[in-house]
């Protein structure tokens, strides 16, 4: 009888890996796809395609609207696109979490499900967009709600993620957890500049000026977090390779951040392609921070487990 429980659990263990590769597989997927999304969403906004389809969910009231596909229709069009596939993908998600729940951790079909709502959440805010004619703070917070998805699908797929701390991050993972708010919060003034044009009416002597400095004075906070974060990294001798590369690429994308800003806002925006970058850059930043967090704190329990 006990030859033939081993075997069994021989022969669960397998499969309960492969389905949990497979699933980390399909996480890390929509978390690069979700990147994407917020890149077609940056450069939509640029080209001042935001209702280039005046009705939603459909564009112009068809699935395709052919006749009057042009630049700003696509762009408008393609996200709206990639943001239901982005859904679907989700949906299918959390349908194989619940399914193989009995081979998969217990947290994982709740985390997966808290995932859904949020881009449930941010299909409804990308339709008051339209119908609400970009109103700037709805514009604000389905920027938000993106940043706060992505985020779930990188806390999900790192805990997914094979990874054997060896107790030695110590405190690093709130100075990670500040670093990762203070990005985000300078993101989201990012989007409160970009959805009411700051930028330009600063320029002109707008009163828009004090959003404006807002964020640029917001690079300040945001900057060092990070960059006290990788020279925390750098003088832990003992830390984890991974958290090592990540603290050090987080500082790497953050001095790119804000060579992008520097170079946007002394072109005054003219080069759309560096707009769009800066706002993918700052995702991404915001996604690595998320990554190490987790990572320090899967350290921490490691430790506290041993002791």
């Amino acid at each position: 009888m006990t030859e033939s429980i081993l075997q069994r659990q021989i022969t669960i263990q397998p499969d309960s890996a492969k389905i949990q590769k497979w699933m980390r597989w399909l996480v890390w997927k929509i978390a690069i796809a979700t990147v994407l999304l917020m890149a077609v969403g940056s450069a939509t906004r640029v080209m001042n395609a935001g209702l280039a389809c005046p009705d939603w969910p459909l564009c112009y009231g068809q699935l395709i609207p052919s006749q009057q596909m042009n630049l700003q229709v696509f762009l408008e069009w393609f996200h709206r696109l990639d943001a239901a596939l982005i859904g679907m993908s989700t949906m299918a998600l959390v349908g194989l979490s619940w399914w193989y729940r009995t081979s998969l951790p217990k947290w994982l079909p709740p985390a997966c499900t808290l995932a859904l709502g949020l881009i449930v959440f941010q299909g409804v805010l990308g339709g008051l967009t339209v119908t609400q004619l970009l109103r700037f703070d709805i514009v604000t917070a389905h920027l938000g709600a993106a940043m706060l998805f992505l985020c779930s699908l990188v806390v999900i797929a790192t805990m997914l993620t094979p990874y054997q701390g060896n107790g030695t991050a110590g405190k690093l993972s709130w100075v990670g957890l500040i670093a990762a708010l203070l990005i985000y919060v300078q993101s989201l003034m990012g989007g409160l500049v970009a959805s009411r044009w700051a930028v330009h009416q600063c320029l002109g002597g707008s009163e828009l000026c004090v959003v404006m400095n807002s964020h640029l004075l917001g690079v300040i906070p945001a900057t060092g977090g990070t960059l006290i974060l990788a020279i925390l990294a750098w003088r832990t001798a003992a830390l984890h390779p991974v958290l090592k590369n990540l603290a050090y690429t987080a500082a790497g994308i953050v001095a790119f951040q804000v060579f992008l800003g520097v170079a946007t806002l002394r072109l005054h925006l003219q080069v759309e392609p560096l707009t769009v970058a800066h706002h993918t850059v700052g995702a991404t930043l915001l996604a690595v921070l998320v990554a190490f967090t987790v990572f320090s704190l899967r350290d921490r329990v490691l430790l506290a487990t041993k002791s």
